[in-house]
C-alpha cells in the first residue's frame, strides 16, 4: 500500500509539473508565432517603404527637369514678349516713316517730270513714259511703298546716267513744221546734235531758246565721228563742236 500511495503520489506531482511546462511551451509557441507574424509585418512595410520611397525619389526628379523645363519656357515667353513688343515698336515706326516718305516719293516723281520737261529733249518718248508709268505706280495699291520708292530711285538712276555718257540713237526731229527721221548725238547733258540721214545738214538744241538750230556744214563731220564713238564703231577722240553758253540759274 504504501508503494501504491507512493506511486500515486509521485504521478500527481508528475502530472502537477507537466501542466506548467506545457503552458511555458505554448506560450513560447505563440510568441514565436507572434514574432514571426511582427516580423513578416514590418518586413512588408520595410518593402511599401523601399517602394514608397523610389516612388518619392522618381518624383522628385520628374519635378526637378520639369521645373528646369517649365523655367526655360518662361525665358522663352519672357523673350518672345520683349521681341513682339519691339516689333510692335518697328511697325508703328514704319507706320510714321511711311506717312513721310509717301509725299517725299510723290515730289520726287513731280520734279523728275518737270526735270524731263524742261531737260535737253532726247529720248523724249521713252523717258516720259518712264514718268508716266511711275505716276501710275504711285495709285496702286497692290504695290509697296518700299517698291515704290525703289522704282522712282530707279528712275533717277538712269537720269544721272545720262549725265555721264555719249549715246547715239535714231528718232524724228521736228523742226519747222515738218517731222523728220534723223541720227541723234547726246554728249551727255553738255550738248545734244543731229545729223540728217543724207549728212547734208546738221544741228544742235540750244538751250537759250529751246529750239534747233542748224549749224555750218563743218560740223558735219565731227557730229559724224562722234555718232560712230557712240556706237563704239571708232575708237574714243576729242570732237570738236559747238557748247551751248552756260546760263545763270536762278536762286
Amino acid at each position: 500500500m504504501l508503494a501504491t500511495t507512493l506511486i500515486i503520489a509521485f504521478s500527481a506531482t508528475a502530472a502537477a509539473m507537466e501542466d506548467p511546462l506545457k503552458a511555458s511551451i505554448n506560450t513560447s509557441i505563440s510568441n514565436n508565432q507572434q514574432e514571426a507574424k511582427t516580423q513578416a509585418r514590418i518586413e512588408g512595410l520595410s518593402d511599401k517603404t523601399r517602394v514608397m520611397l523610389e516612388a518619392y525619389q522618381q518624383l522628385s526628379r520628374e519635378l526637378e527637369v520639369l521645373s528646369t523645363y517649365n523655367n526655360q519656357l518662361q525665358r522663352l515667353v519672357n523673350s518672345q514678349e520683349d521681341e513682339k513688343h519691339s516689333i510692335q515698336q518697328q511697325m508703328n515706326g514704319l507706320e510714321a516713316t511711311q506717312r513721310e516718305i509717301v509725299p517725299l516719293v510723290l515730289r520726287m516723281v513731280a520734279s523728275l517730270q518737270e526735270f524731263v520737261a524742261v531737260d535737253h529733249p532726247f529720248l523724249p518718248e521713252e523717258r516720259q513714259l518712264r514718268v508716266v508709268q511711275l505716276q501710275e505706280l504711285m495709285d496702286r495699291a497692290d504695290v509697296s511703298i518700299g517698291e515704290k520708292y525703289r522704282r522712282v530711285l530707279e528712275a533717277y538712276q538712269v537720269e544721272m546716267e545720262y549725265g555721264r555718257t555719249i549715246e547715239a540713237y535714231r528718232g524724228e526731229l521736228k523742226a519747222d513744221a515738218s517731222t523728220r527721221t534723223v541720227d541723234f548725238l547726246r554728249i551727255g547733258r553738255v550738248g545734244l546734235y543731229y545729223q540728217t540721214l543724207d549728212h547734208q545738214e546738221v544741228g544742235q538744241w540750244n538751250t537759250i531758246t529751246g529750239g534747233w538750230q542748224k549749224l555750218p556744214s563743218q560740223y558735219s563731220l565731227p557730229i559724224r565721228k562722234g555718232l560712230r564713238i557712240a556706237r563704239k564703231q571708232s575708237a574714243p577722240d576729242l570732237l570738236y563742236l559747238p557748247l551751248p553758253s552756260p546760263q545763270e540759274v536762278a536762286p
